[in-house]
Formats: structure tokens, C-alpha cells, sequence
């Protein structure tokens, strides 16, 4: 057996052990701490509010196991199954241009994994979210976004794919850099676009109606010296009851969103106090930070792409013969999760850390009591759980703790 047959069956059985691990943990501790309320939250959140919230975890945390078990067959069946091999050959026997076949080698696979996942995604969301009072989503909507998706995903993926195929089989020994550049430019594109162009597609933007809310946020605005190109009010309620807010776009695109379900639930120093926190985010650069962490990896994922291509191992070690661009473009990336998991706690922390620096502007910019009530009711109205196992936590929150995060900002309020 290939060496790196048996290095990547390693890599997968850990992975996959951790994950299921992590998931027992967390159903563990979730389960043994539902019968309490943590003291913090003691006098906003009632026992039947955090029953809720536990068991709301519990069921999702449950529905992860078939989601892991399925991933681990599905890699197993492209790679070591065979699958892939079977697929390029079969195209291979029908499709004469090698760059047509490796989009199509490519589209199929995609589309086998999203055909796998849907009936996780409809569980998901008609079953579990369905249960805890949660989703306002109609199987018509949940159709049309899936139709909408998939366009946008042809009209959009299509020709990056193509500049990235061609590049690889053309562009030479630096293809890795040109593709790099490719793609930088295709996702600050996508960013300009995104709030004008395509969010839209999915939901009703109207701008926020004058009012003191309106003042007060237009003071924080101006205050924090951000300028946008508009403040929106979301529909968010047509496909569920949960929450948020946010902003997009960069530049003269940039604008404020505000979910309707967030405006119901909050008081107006709370939606302050939140809208104050997603502007931390602005003025310590964390989207621009982020973003040049995504292009520095991007850029190491393509160029060990370039390297892998010329290792025969590689292809053979994961019972592949063909030596293509796509096969080893799609080979590539059904891999690299399996290499990277355990690596995940680092870009959990680095955002963990980037929420606490945005809830310490917030507190600054506003009242560090209007982000703990605010987040209170968050927590409380879209059932979050309050007692994380800390192992998964720190493998898979991007945000803090419910109890870490209000004892920060308890500091900060006494600061």
C-alpha cells in the first residue's frame, strides 16, 4: 500500500475521531448543565428559556454525527472508492475537450455532495429549526433560493473556473500566482457587488424609517466616523425568527443591515449597543485583517497545489491515475480538510479574539450594559446555549462564551 494511502487513512480516522469526540463532549456537558441556569443570566433567563436552548443544541449537535459519518463515506467513496477515477473516466469516453470535461468532472462532483447534504439541510430546517419555533422558511422559498443559489453559483463560478483551469494548463510554472491574483480579484469583486447586486436576489432591503432610532444611530455614525452608503432594514422574518445584524460591502458600497427580527426583539440603546459592536469590527480593520489572513492562505493552499500536481504519490496514494488539472484541482480540495482540521482552533481564536476587541468598542462607544442586555436576549431568543463544552467551543465558536463574553464586558463596564 502507497505511503500516502496510509498517511491519509490516518489523517482521516483522526479527524474524524476528534470530531466525533468533541460532539460527545459537547453532548455531555450541554446535557449536565441544562438544569441550571448559569448565575449571570439567572434574573433574564427563565429554566424552561435555557431547557430550550440546551435541548435546541442537543438536537443539532445529534443531527452532526450523520453529517460526519457521511463527509468521512463520501471522501472515502471519491478518493479510495474510486468515484473519482470513475468519473473522469467516463467523461473522458464522452467529452472530446479536455477543458470541458474538467469543468464538468468538477460541476459533478459538486453537485453529488450538495445531493448528499440535502437531506441534512432539510432536516435541518424544516425538522429541528420546525421544533424549537424557529423557521419561517416555506418548502416553495427554501426551493427558489436553492434554484437561485445554483444560478448564481453557475453564472459566477463558471468563468472563475475557467480563468483558473486555463491558467493551470497554459500559464506555466507560475500559474499558482496568476490563478492567486485571479482570485483576489474575483472576491474583492464579489464584496463591491454583493450588497447591491446579489443580496437583493434573497431579500427585501427598504431603508430605515426616520425616527429616534434612526437619530440615534445616524449619531453613532457619525461619531465613530463611519460613513455608508445607506442604513436597511432586512426581512429576515420570511426565512426565520433568529436575529442579527451586520455591514457589507467595502468602500462607496458599504451600508448598514439591520434583520427586522433583530429590530423587533431589542430595545432601541440595545440595537445601539449592537450596531455598535459590528462598527468595532470596522475601525480595528478585523475585515481587512481577516481578509489578508484568507488571501496569504489562499495563496500557500495554491501554490502546495502546484507542488502536489507533479507527485505522482499523491494520485496513486489516493487511487488516481489520471494526472489532470481537474482531477487534481477537485482531488486537492476534498483532501485538504481531512490535513487542516486540527489546525482549527487557531482561526476559531484569532476570531474569538477579534469579537472581544469589537464588544470593547462597543462598550466604549455606547453603554456596556446595552451590549449585555442585548446580548442577553440574543442568546435568550435564539435559543444559544449558555454552557458550551470548552473543548468544542474552542475548536468551533467563532465568537466567545455567553458567560466569558458578559464577564468582559462587566470589566469594561467598571472601567
Amino acid at each position: 500500500m502507497n505511503t500516502f494511502t496510509l498517511i491519509f487513512i490516518a489523517a482521516l480516522t483522526i479527524s474524524v475521531a476528534v470530531r466525533i469526540w468533541l460532539a460527545l463532549r459537547h453532548l455531555h456537558y450541554v446535557a449536565s448543565h441544562r438544569n441550571a441556569v448559569p448565575a449571570a443570566f439567572s434574573d433574564a433567563i427563565t429554566l424552561t428559556q435555557h431547557h430550550k436552548a440546551a435541548d435546541y443544541t442537543l438536537a443539532k449537535t445529534r443531527l452532526s454525527f450523520l453529517q460526519i459519518a457521511l463527509e468521512a463515506a463520501l471522501l472515502l467513496a471519491f478518493t479510495l472508492g474510486g468515484g473519482l477515477q470513475w468519473l473522469d473516466d467516463t467523461l473522458t469516453g464522452v467529452v472530446a475537450s479536455d477543458m470541458a470535461r474538467n469543468i464538468l468532472l468538477i460541476g459533478s462532483v459538486i453537485l453529488i455532495g450538495a445531493a448528499v447534504e440535502l437531506p441534512l439541510d432539510l432536516y435541518r430546517k424544516f425538522v429541528i429549526e420546525n421544533r424549537f419555533g424557529f423557521n419561517t422558511l416555506t418548502p416553495k422559498r427554501f426551493l427558489l433560493d436553492m434554484l437561485m443559489q445554483t444560478t448564481l453559483g453557475v453564472l459566477l463560478g463558471l468563468p472563475l473556473l475557467f480563468a483558473v483551469l486555463w491558467l493551470m494548463q497554459t500559464a506555466g510554472a507560475l500559474w499558482w500566482l496568476y490563478a492567486w491574483l485571479v482570485w483576489v480579484g474575483f472576491n474583492l469583486t464579489l464584496l463591491a457587488i454583493y450588497p447591491t447586486f446579489i443580496a437583493p436576489l434573497f431579500n427585501r432591503f427598504e431603508p430605515m424609517e426616520n425616527g429616534t432610532l434612526k437619530s440615534r444611530i445616524e449619531q453613532l455614525l457619525q461619531k465613530c466616523g463611519f460613513t455608508a452608503q445607506g442604513l436597511f432594514v432586512m426581512d429576515g422574518s420570511k426565512r426565520s425568527s433568529h436575529g442579527n445584524a451586520y455591514f457589507t460591502g467595502f468602500g462607496k458600497t458599504k451600508r448598514i443591515v439591520l434583520f427586522d427580527t433583530l429590530l423587533s426583539h431589542l430595545e432601541a440603546d440595545e440595537v445601539e449597543a449592537v450596531l455598535a459592536h459590528e462598527l468595532g469590527h470596522f475601525k480595528r480593520r478585523h475585515v481587512i485583517k481577516r481578509m489578508a489572513w484568507v488571501f496569504a492562505a489562499s495563496l500557500a493552499v495554491l501554490w502546495t497545489l502546484n507542488w502536489l500536481m507533479t507527485q505522482t504519490w499523491f494520485f496513486s496514494g489516493l487511487n488516481v491515475t489520471n494526472q489532470n488539472t481537474g482531477v487534481a484541482l477537485v482531488l486537492f480540495f476534498l483532501v485538504l480538510p481531512v490535513f487542516t482540521f486540527l489546525l482549527q482552533p487557531l482561526t476559531s481564536l484569532y476570531s474569538r479574539k477579534h469579537e472581544f476587541e469589537a464588544d470593547q468598542y462597543a462598550a466604549v462607544q455606547t453603554r456596556a450594559h446595552s451590549l449585555i442586555s442585548a446580548l442577553t436576549k440574543l442568546y435568550r431568543d435564539n435559543a444559544a446555549t449558555l454552557t458550551p463544552d470548552p473543548l468544542y467551543a474552542m475548536f468551533y465558536n467563532s465568537h466567545p462564551d455567553a458567560q466569558q463574553r458578559i464577564a468582559h464586558l462587566q470589566r469594561a463596564a467598571h472601567n
